[in-house]
Formats: structure tokens, C-alpha cells, sequence
């Protein structure tokens, strides 16, 4: 099954590096370039793609304004949006998996990293790892907050979650993987699987990023300071 890929950069050159490593490879299409949030936005309606690549900073309307309006419309359901940023310590990569986008990816990451990033997100897995999910998002979603704590609409959410789905709620946010999870409570990979596809359902979580934000923001999970 090829995976549908449209690219979201202002720079023409880089669009072009791009466009080139992905259709070098055989599960890989690119279906449409975007110089703009906007045009971003437009041709992620006419081509429905599996995963769009988007550039954080582009004249108009930016990267975070085109992944809210995607994420938000019910046709686009199936799309991932993959942040990428020249700065990975950036609060506005947090606003963008707010918005809804699946995680981010710096712009001097190896290609290697780009199409593994491509694959994650297609498959709706979520492109955080632990270290990604420690540092930039704790420290972030801590800084870049209203100064109200936790949010109370969030945090009565939690309530529909069983306690098991809660205890994996908080390994998720610490950018465990299901293999690793399994292993710290004693249970199979299938099992945490089965918890983390429940919570996002009674959460209304898109994809496993938007759980990491969600147990942040409840104060589930406290962000180190360190």
C-alpha cells in the first residue's frame, strides 16, 4: 500500500530534496506540494494524503494555523501531520500537536529519520520519542500554558478511564513504547495496545500525541523541572 505524502514548505529547494527522497521509495508518493498554510490546507482537501509534512514557519497562514484547520475537518480524519521545524525546542511545536498534529520532526534530522517518520505516522503511531517527550514537550506544556494549571475539562475526562487505563495513560507520556509499557506492568504488548486504542477512544484522542498533550494537560503527569 504507497503512502500519500504532501509537502508543506515556503522553500522551493527543500520541497524539492524532498519530494525526491520520498518518491525514491517504493511504498512513497508525493501527491502535492504547498508553499503556504493555506495552499497546505487546500490541497490536503483535493488529495486526501495518508501523512502531509509541514513546515512550521511559512508566509501567511503558518504551519500550526494549517494543521489546526486540518485536524479539524471531519473529511481529513485519516491525515497525520508531521511538524517539521528548524528548532525542535520550540513552544509552538507543542501548539501544533495541540492543534492535532502527530508529532514533529527537526529539519536536520537524516533522511533515514524522515521516512521512518513518514511510515510512523501513516500507520497512526505517534512520531515522540522519550527523549522528545521528557524534555521539549514536559518542559513546554509547562512554560507555554495559560498559568492556570491543569485544565478542569481535561481533567474530568479522566474520569471515564479505568485505573489500568490510567496507569498506561502515564507511561505513554513518558514516551514509552508499548513493548516497554508491557513490560513494566507485567502485561503483553497486545494488552497495552488494547488500553492505549480505549483511552484514546473515550479521551477523543486522534492519535497516541494528542494523549501525551492530554495527560499533561489534566496534571495526570507533572512535568519535570529539571
Amino acid at each position: 500500500m504507497t503512502i500519500r505524502v504532501l509537502l508543506a514548505d515556503d522553500q522551493a529547494l527543500l520541497r524539492s530534496a524532498f519530494r525526491v527522497l520520498v518518491d525514491s521509495e517504493p511504498d512513497m508518493e508525493v501527491v502535492g506540494e504547498a508553499a503556504d498554510g493555506a495552499e497546505a490546507v487546500r490541497l490536503a482537501r483535493e488529495h486526501t494524503p495518508d501523512v502531509v509534512l509541514m513546515d512550521i514557519r511559512m508566509p501567511g497562514a503558518d504551519g500550526l494555523a494549517a494543521t489546526r484547520r486540518i485536524s479539524a475537518d471531519p473529511r481529513l480524519g485519516q491525515v497525520r501531520v508531521v511538524i517539521l521545524t528548524t528548532f525542535e525546542v520550540d513552544d509552538h511545536v507543542v501548539q501544533a500537536l495541540r492543534a492535532g498534529a502527530s508529532g514533529f520532526l527537526g529539519k536536520g534530522s537524516e533522511p533515514a529519520e524522515l521516512l521512518n517518520a513518514i511510515r510512523v505516522a501513516a500507520g497512526g503511531e505517534a512520531l515522540l520519542s522519550p527523549a522528545a517527550t521528557k524534555g521539549l514537550i514536559a518542559r513546554f506544556l509547562a512554560q507555554g500554558g495559560d498559568g492556570h494549571g491543569p485544565d478542569p475539562a481535561r481533567a474530568e475526562r479522566l474520569g471515564a478511564l479505568t485505573g489500568r487505563e490510567r496507569e498506561v495513560l502515564v507511561q505513554v507520556a513518558g514516551g514509552h513504547s508499548n513493548d516497554e509499557i508491557a513490560e513494566r506492568l507485567a502485561v503483553s504488548p497486545l494488552t497495552v495496545k488494547t488500553h492505549v486504542n480505549r483511552a484514546m477512544a473515550k479521551l477523543g484522542a486522534r492519535d497516541r500525541a494528542q494523549l501525551v498533550v492530554i495527560a499533561y494537560e489534566s496534571g495526570l503527569v507533572r512535568p519535570r523541572t529539571e
